[in-house]
């Protein structure tokens, strides 16, 4: 796959989706800067978690509808959405990942890419 190089497009969205988690309460929000690493799939990674399933589904709803008003961009790809343990939002550039909090302890996804450089966000 060929990344998009187009100005800041990825960060922008990637901030866009920040303030999606925001509205929804979204607990430990992280961006993973992934430009720098060789293997890297996307831009970002945008990573949160929620108490419950119904506030996993409530945030990428958020995040769905916040790109979509100020980009007319929907998710290329989106799993987990069924039983809500672990949704992903693919945007190409940017990844969002939102994970009910126990899903996110067990898969440490940070870990997985811990050489990236990482940004933290105050939930709303």
């Amino acid at each position: 796959m060929i990344k998009k190089k187009i100005g800041n497009l990825s960060t922008y969205l990637s901030e866009i989706a920040v303030l999606g988690i925001q509205e929804k309460k979204g607990h430990d929000i992280v961006r993973l800067d992934l430009r720098e690493l060789k293997s890297s799939v996307s831009d970002y990674f945008i990573i949160c978690n929620a108490d419950s399933t119904t506030q996993v589904k409530a945030i990428a709803d958020s995040v769905e509808d916040e790109i979509y008003k100020k980009t007319q961009t929907n998710p290329w790809q989106k799993e987990g959405s069924d039983n809500a343990d672990w949704i992903i939002l693919d945007y190409f550039d940017i990844v969002v990942h939102i994970f009910k909090t126990e899903k996110r302890e067990f898969y440490g996804i940070e870990d997985l890419w811990g050489d990236a450089q990482s940004t933290s966000f105050k939930s709303a």
